[in-house]
């Protein structure tokens, strides 16, 4: 089953892509689609039946090189199957919205069969995923996470003929090349450390990596927490936390489906499935942990910022996504993974139904996307309106304080800063959650009211003409919102239950790790083999000893139990937070229409610094682009102009052409001069010998 669940959406990739000529555009359209609702299917069974037990699965042997040996193989455990009904899930519905989304897409023109090619990169981009999440070592994890990479590349370059299109594919995978670098280099250095690239290996050594010092940049560090801090930086990347995030409002250039499927629900949480199934390692190493949660509620923070300011609704929905993976960053790095993983659960459903319903506002406004040119459209698309609002009543948070009874994002977001303030103290990352908070709610209603209230604005002839999306499209937006309202109140004690919910739902640990554990050694009752390392002498040991269980949370952490007894302010913050940025966008857009454009001309700096994203953009443009553009014209223009064509090739052009003569002439084709070639060749060879070959 497994093997079905993870292959199907290849085939269909391969058939739409290539076999569409044969059997047509429609079959093999369906086809693609069929095979990712069999793969969603079969990922459901698998969560919904899974055990408990962590399973291998050999597909294929890979890469036999020296002491690396490593299979192609998909392990099976809970957050496996987790990341499976997210991925399948949305996919195959984005699949099925795009039938309608796609058909009468104004970029293309008739007969170019660019549907087949758009259904098979959102396969491609599926089975690329799936092997990520399938991984059962760190090489085939690195495939399926630059195949990632390979397919949104593809897919955020879809309209390729829009320069814009193309320039934000290349932003989106020069971006990430950088976090991937710093990934591949943790790869690499757990290799040096461990000999092994497998999770199990990795993980049973971890408690020694603690204790184990590397040279790197001419310093010593501490190899966890260095290893740590590299997986982390791809993670950034891939999740577009704060400086590696530049790529993902650009990646809106995309069609609508692709935004919901990558940039929502599936690859921009790759980097927090890293991180979670790195916890193992993660849990010893303090100071990593501290980076990513300073960094994870700076996201949130600063994208909730520059959401508050933006026009385009996809790039509200866009920087939403940005500011909801530093949440999930945050309760990672708290040590609470289990509750990352449920706010990512839940952020799947409702962003990807947040992004349909977009994508349904434009269809029916003719492929407008600037917010100000709308405005009372409820009446127009009441379906997509309802499904809007459902959304954004999960992503805000609404629900009853003090209670398990909620919309979805209200459950899994109190989760997460309840457990920064357990895990911080009430620091630095639980309050700017919190505000992070309040932002959201204000940028949430303000696209509603913006979007489905008030006059109609912009041009009259698109609004007289607006329209509800076909079935195909609203389907997909009903079923989403089934789990953007009930997947909280569901899964809530399995993600953030009591230590034994979590435990069983996980399969957490039995061979637990003491604090006062010597160097390398574990308190199972087994003794680890695990030692300091010279140069290149990798740290060896027992396989035994790698913790079971989808996640590990140190036995000595108490943020969990900490924050389901945080107090009660602790607990109604993220309700207040969110009523006042109801309140104030109601103010704003609603009550008092005029007071927006007075606050912007009143604060036109602070307005124009959140407009232009804090200017990051332009600041790497100036530390970077043009300095890289400045080189490359100078090696063309001086190395490649000057030197080589005026220089090198000026001398060569000169100098073969004469010998070439010189040596026609030598070829006269009369006896005498071969002869007289001979003679003098007699005599330099005899005059050598006898100068330089030793004769007596």
């Amino acid at each position: 089953m497994e093997t079905i669940l993870l292959f199907a959406p290849l085939v269909g990739s391969i058939l739409c892509g290539f076999g569409y000529k044969y059997i047509g555009e429609k079959a093999a359209m369906w086809t693609a689609t069929g095979l990712l609702f069999l793969s969603a299917l079969l990922s459901w069974i698998s969560f919904l039946t899974f055990d408990g037990v962590t399973q291998h699965i050999e597909v294929l042997r890979w890469i036999e090189s020296g002491s690396l040996s490593t299979s192609w193989g998909i392990r099976l455990d809970r957050l496996t199957t987790i990341m499976l009904i997210v991925i399948t899930s949305v996919s195959s519905l984005v699949h099925l919205y795009s039938f309608g989304y796609m058909d009468n897409d104004p970029q293309w023109k008739e007969g170019e069969s660019y549907k087949p090619r758009f259904f098979a990169y959102l396969s491609f981009f599926t089975f690329a995923m799936l092997m990520l999440v399938t991984s059962d070592n760190l090489v085939q994890m690195f495939f399926g996470w630059e195949g990632v990479g390979v397919a949104s590349y593809l897919l955020i370059g879809f309209y390729y003929r829009k320069p814009t299109a193309n320039a934000a594919a290349i932003k989106a995978f020069v971006v990430n090349r950088v976090g991937d670098f710093g990934f591949a280099l943790g790869i690499m250095a757990l290799y040096f450390l461990t000999d092994s690239i497998k999770f199990d290996d990795i993980f049973a050594t971890a408690p020694a990596l603690a204790e184990t010092q590397l040279t790197f940049l001419w310093s010593e560090w501490n190899a966890a927490n260095l290893i740590a801090v590299l997986l982390f930086i791809g993670a950034m990347g891939k999740s577009a936390q704060l400086f590696l995030h530049t790529w993902l409002p650009d990646a809106m250039e995309g069609p609508t489906p692709v935004s919901a499927l990558i940039h929502a629900a599936t690859m921009v949480t790759a980097g927090v499935f890293l991180v979670c199934r790195m916890s193992p390692l993660m849990e010893y190493a303090p100071e990593a942990k501290m980076l990513i949660v300073f960094l994870g509620a700076s996201t949130a923070f600063f994208a909730a910022t520059v959401g508050l300011v933006q026009n385009d609704i996809k790039r509200v929905i866009a920087y939403s996504t940005c500011s909801q993976l530093g949440y999930m960053f945050v309760a990672a790095g708290v040590g609470v993974y289990s509750v990352a993983m449920f706010h990512l659960l839940t952020h799947a459903f409702f962003k990807a139904m947040l992004f349909l319903g977009a994508g349904s506002v434009i269809h029916g406004m003719h492929h407008e996307q600037d917010m100000r040119n709308y405005g009372g459209l409820r009446k127009k698309l009441p379906y997509t309106f309802w499904a809007m609002m459902i959304g954004t009543l999960a992503i805000t948070g609404v629900g009853i304080p003090l209670t398990h009874i909620g919309f979805a994002g209200f459950l899994s977001k109190d989760a997460v800063i309840e457990s920064a303030w357990a895990g911080t103290q009430g620091g630095y990352a639980f309050w700017m959650l919190v505000i992070a908070a309040l932002f959201t709610s204000f940028y949430s209603w303000r696209l509603i009211f913006l979007t489905f209230f008030g006059k109609p604005r912009g041009d009259k002839h698109t609004h007289e003409h607006a329209h509800e999306s076909p079935m195909v499209m609203l389907v997909p937006l009903g079923v989403l919102a089934l789990g953007a309202v009930f997947s909280g109140m569901v899964w809530y004690g399995s993600f953030f239950g009591s230590h034994e919910q979590v435990n069983k739902f996980f399969g957490m640990p039995v061979h637990e790790v003491t604090a006062d554990a010597g160097h390398g050694e574990a308190a199972s009752g087994h003794d680890t083999a695990a030692a300091e390392t010279g140069h290149g002498e990798a740290i060896m040991a027992d396989h035994g000893m790698a913790p079971e269980g989808a996640i590990f949370m140190h036995p000595d952490s108490t943020v969990l139990d900490d924050a389901h007894h945080a107090p009660t302010w602790v607990k109604v913050s993220p309700f207040i937070a969110m009523l006042l940025g109801f309140v104030t966008a109601l103010w704003f857009y609603i009550w008092n229409p005029s007071m927006p454009r007075k606050l912007a001309e009143s604060q036109r700096p602070l307005y124009l610094f959140l407009l232009n994203k804090w200017y990051f953009d332009e600041i790497y443009d100036f530390l970077f682009v043009r300095p890289a553009k400045a080189l490359g014209a100078l090696l063309w223009k001086r190395g490649d102009g000057d030197i080589i064509d005026g220089s090198l090739n000026g001398v060569a052009m000169g100098l073969i052409p004469r010998l070439t003569r010189l040596a026609g002439r030598a070829q006269s084709g009369y006896i005498f001069t071969y002869a007289f070639a001979m003679v003098i060749g007699i005599a330099v060879l005899v005059t050598w010998m006898t100068i330089f070959g030793g004769a007596n």
